[in-house]
């Protein structure tokens, strides 16, 4: 500081705003994490600013992958994925939520299943909570099948009442084709897919060798016609919690999927901080829902 001093006394005004400049510049340099709970106040500030606005909310669940793989899996890949996505289009991520719907899986160790009025309500807090802290395009990406009815619901109950933000939701977690051919046709939970985008996100919790230990084939212990919905559907097919085979995974399938997921929601990402048109529409909406009668028939 005193240096600073000498030197502002000896070179005026002219030196003291071209050390701010320098200091300025190299501020901005400063590559910021695009994890929200590594960033400081000051940091999460610009992040938001350099991320346009938008955030990930990235969601999986704790539930049993077969014999092989951890309770964590979906959202250990879905934050791989948002994170890896971030390189390309810079958002800013939220921690990890295991906040989702599991029912059918409560009878497996490590499983925490929410009541469905829980899981509306905290996802609801969490995104108003994102909004407010200056994420107003929040993109959910999904790592779990479980959600796959859930997660459309809830964006679309976003229309109960005016929001400030819009919510989007990018699903697929598997590329429509492409990629080393695949051994399995019964592909699922913890089957060759999912166990071989776990060898690239996290190998060193992945068991290839016990996937066998279990019959992830589908044992058809329901007899009922086809379009005929229950809530016990998937224990009857899948009693142990798998469904596939984790043993036929590779790093090659992995690598594929993987990258097909980063560069997906990575496109997604660019996508969304062009979008101008929802939030507007959202508000379009609002304004005539106050008065319906007078909306043109």
């Amino acid at each position: 500081m005193t240096g600073l001093l000498r030197r502002t006394c000896t070179y005026g005004a002219g030196a003291l705003l071209a050390l701010a400049t320098t200091f300025s510049s190299a501020q901005s340099q400063t590559k910021l994490s695009a994890h929200w709970e590594e960033l400081t106040g000051p940091d999460f500030i610009a992040a938001i600013k350099q991320a346009q606005g938008t955030c990930i909310l990235p969601i999986g669940i704790l539930e049993k992958h077969g014999p092989h793989l951890p309770i964590g899996s979906d959202l250990l890949n879905a934050r791989y994925t948002a994170l890896h996505a971030a390189e390309q289009q810079y958002t800013v991520v939220f921690p990890e939520y295991y906040f989702g719907q599991i029912a059918e899986a409560r009878q497996e160790p490590g499983t925490v299943s929410y009541s469905r009025e829980l899981q509306l309500a905290l996802m609801q807090a969490t995104t108003d909570e994102m909004a407010r802290n200056g994420c107003k395009k929040i993109l959910i990406i999904n790592g779990h099948g479980g959600n796959n009815h859930l997660l459309p619901y809830f964006i679309q109950t976003q229309l109960d009442k005016p929001h400030d933000y819009v919510v989007y939701l990018f699903d697929q977690r598997v590329p429509p084709t492409g990629g080393p051919a695949k051994k399995t046709t019964n592909d699922q939970h913890a089957g060759e897919s999912e166990t071989s985008k776990l060898m690239i996100v996290r190998p060193d919790l992945v068991h290839p060798e016990r996937a066998n230990a279990e019959s992830g084939a589908d044992q058809h212990h329901q007899n009922l016609p086809d379009g005929v919905y229950t809530a016990i559907w998937w224990y009857a097919r899948f009693p142990d919690h798998y469904a596939g085979d984790g043993s036929a995974a590779s790093r090659e399938l992995g690598e594929f999927q993987m990258k097909w997921w980063v560069d997906s929601v990575a496109k997604v990402l660019a996508a969304i901080k062009a979008d101008d048109v929802s939030l507007k529409l959202q508000n379009e909406f609002f304004e005539k829902t106050s008065h319906p009668l007078d909306t043109p028939q």
